[in-house]
């Protein structure tokens, strides 16, 4: 991204790196824009920076090179309590000898707010987390989602432009992260805040965001909105971090077009997709193809779709789908998903079928 892009984000970071040792940089050459209001997520494996950058935005860490900016302004050397920014952990780091309400008076306290404006803003975000009722209790008297929700509505008490959330729903069960999710992300959408988000949750990351920013080796590999990172990855790491992806491995034949290449996997196969991460006959690349693309069902292949011999090795009834292993190209783990349906066709291990895809849906990344 061009420095002249960054100029109308709300929070910069303009060439921003950091390194712990002065030789290794954990971030590197970091610029991003997030608009005002946006919910951004920083997706990523651990040790790839997102948490890094993060910690540097709230001031508990200094970058290295480069410049943040909030609001316009530099804040490189403004301390974490002065930047108004809203934190929310893992781990609540809610004060256990204060009441709910004691811990959601401390930063208004800190910002030497009246008692009837304390007051006020308190049971307005109480309300917010649907917590009305428990102001007089103690951490330790509340669940692990009472206690997230509390953190939420300490982050918020101040009415900060800017709340940072570094994986705050990972102690949860599955049903209650689900719950928060959907909460999370209407709070924020409804109160205009802009969000920046750190996890290792790829739904998490996709029902949530406005913009997800995957990262690997300290840099943003691709920045896009939620179905464009899944239906259009731009190369292999994030083709296979974001969802189930099937990779057939091989090398570039022919350059048909921009929008076409011919591919010859391993095996000897033939067929056509889409050149994305690949430039010229003789390039060695990793096909991608989701598994939901891919069709057995004769009757339901699309015209013009590329057919595959493939051996089953597992049929699984999930409910909703149904997901097939497959042994196609000496590939083992390929895998295809397919709708729980009246017509649909109920197969055996050990089963010779063919399968089926469109070349648009297939997609040439670097190998």
């Amino acid at each position: 991204m061009a420095s002249e892009d960054l100029n109308d984000g709300f929070v910069v970071f303009d060439r921003v790196q950091k390194s712990y040792d002065g030789e290794t940089l954990v971030v590197k050459d970091l610029n991003l824009s997030i608009g005002k209001g946006e919910f951004l997520t920083m997706l990523g494996p651990s040790g790839s920076g997102k948490t890094t950058c993060l910690m540097m935005l709230a001031g508990f860490e200094t970058a290295t090179h480069g410049e943040i900016l909030l609001g316009g302004k530099p804040i490189n050397d403004i301390p974490p309590h002065k930047r108004g920014i809203g934190m929310v952990f893992q781990n609540y780091a809610l004060f256990p000898h204060m009441t709910v309400a004691e811990n959601l008076s401390f930063p208004l306290e800190v910002r030497g707010m009246s008692k009837s404006d304390r007051e006020a803003k308190i049971t307005r975000a109480l309300d917010m987390v649907q917590m009305g009722s428990f102001g007089n209790r103690r951490p330790a008297q509340l669940s692990g989602g009472q206690q997230q929700r509390i953190a939420l509505a300490r982050a918020l008490v101040f009415e900060p432009g800017l709340v940072l959330m570094d994986e705050p729903l990972g102690a949860l069960d599955k049903q209650l992260r689900e719950q928060m999710q959907f909460e999370i992300t209407r709070l924020a959408h409804e109160l205009g805040i802009t969000t920046v988000y750190v996890t290792h949750d790829q739904t998490e990351a996709l029902t949530m965001s406005d913009r997800v920013a995957v990262f690997d080796d300290g840099r943003i590999q691709q920045l896009a909105a939620p179905d464009v990172l899944y239906e259009e990855p731009e190369n292999s790491f994030v083709a296979q971090f974001i969802g189930e992806n099937n990779t057939l491995v091989g090398e570039v034949v022919e350059m048909i077009s921009d929008e076409v290449c011919v591919v010859r996997l391993d095996d000897g196969e033939v067929f056509d997709a889409k050149p994305v991460n690949v430039h010229n006959v003789g390039d060695k690349t990793k096909v991608s193809i989701r598994p939901e693309r891919v069709e057995y069902n004769q009757a339901r292949l699309p015209e013009g779709a590329h057919t595959l011999h493939a051996e089953v090795l597992e049929f699984i009834y999930m409910g909703d789908i149904f997901r097939t292993r497959l042994k196609v190209a000496g590939n083992d783990d390929f895998v295809i998903k397919t709708r729980n349906a009246p017509d649909q066709v109920r197969l055996q291990p050990g089963q010779k079928i063919e399968i089926g895809w469109l070349p648009q849906d297939c997609r040439a990344l670097d190998a």
